[in-house]
């Protein structure tokens, strides 16, 4: 009988993650105690050591370590097959996974998550954030199972997609900026001048892409578009914000938007997935998602 079981890679996984039997005691919610007495009987029934010990700190010995490196692959295929066989049988996936571009706030999905708990499928909720082109290539590379993305998507990426809506921008910053004291429209040496805060793009393996940054323009980088108003709103550079992101700092003169003689284009949303797999959650926010997601952005 092999000794090794999903349950116990699962567990190795955990501690691993945690780097201690405490910290992974809350994510299997057992108490540390029992983590502890599984480890020990697993390393004694395969006869070699996973863990060195330093206190209430461990680490993975090279055994532990080899058994990870393929045992968590193990964990991704059991969980798909999981998947597949749960669709078969009911229809409906084990989990889906939605990933929605960093422009729009994930509190924008609150009334579908309570809609989509109310059916009680049993199909669990997973949703990541991702920037610019890195929602487009969670999609293709098998991390998200539908996205709300900001503009096209790569050729060649084997989704379908519709557009859902577009959203305006307006270009902000704090009311002592040196740019407001302007007094007329902005061009672009006036833009060259000072820093801008820009997203950073997500993607990973595919191409990087840059909106609205001017070739030699000195930057911050920051991992959203909350994070980048944020920063606009302390007085810390320019750039263009959504305007429905941005009504009460312009409302309260947090933020002012300035007229710039090169406007930033309206951002297009689209809906995307892949078709080969349509379990029943996936409809499902396939035709829930089909409309605008935060007020401002115009419906196509």
């Amino acid at each position: 009988m092999l000794k090794l079981t999903l349950e116990a890679i699962e567990l190795v996984d955990a501690i691993a993650r945690h780097g201690s039997f405490a910290g992974a005691s809350e994510q299997l919610h057992k108490v540390p105690s029992t983590i502890s007495y599984a480890v020990g009987k697993l390393e004694e029934q395969l006869g070699f050591a996973l863990f060195t010990r330093n206190g209430p700190r461990v680490a993975l010995t090279p055994a532990g370590q080899e058994m990870l490196k393929e045992g968590r692959w193990l964990l991704v295929a059991a969980g798909h097959l999981e998947s597949r066989m749960r669709q078969i049988a009911t229809g409906f996936e084990s989990e889906l996974r939605l990933v929605h571009d960093s422009l729009i706030p994930t509190s924008a999905f609150n009334d579908d998550i309570c809609a989509f708990e109310d059916l009680h499928c049993g199909t669990r909720l997973r949703i990541g954030c991702e920037a610019l082109t890195g929602t487009w290539e969670a999609l293709r590379e098998g991390r998200a199972d539908i996205v709300v993305a900001a503009g096209e998507g790569p050729a060649g990426g084997g989704y379908k997609a519709v557009a859902v809506g577009s959203l305006e921008f307006a270009f902000c910053v704090t009311a002592t900026h040196p740019l407001a004291q302007l007094k007329r429209p902005l061009a672009r040496n006036d833009l060259l001048e000072h820093t801008a805060v820009v997203v950073g793009d997500g993607a990973r393996s595919l191409s990087d892409r840059t909106v609205g940054l001017l070739a030699g323009q000195r930057r911050i980088t920051v991992p959203s578009m909350q994070a980048k108003i944020a920063c606009q709103a302390a007085g810390l550079g320019h750039g263009f914000v959504p305007r429905a992101c941005v009504r009460h700092e312009l409302e309260t003169g947090i933020l002012v938007e300035l007229v710039v003689q090169e406007p930033r284009a309206d951002e297009t949303f689209w809906l995307a997935w892949k078709p080969e797999h349509m379990g029943e959650a996936l409809k499902w926010w396939r035709q829930r998602l089909a409309r605008p997601l935060l007020p401002g952005i115009l419906p196509h």
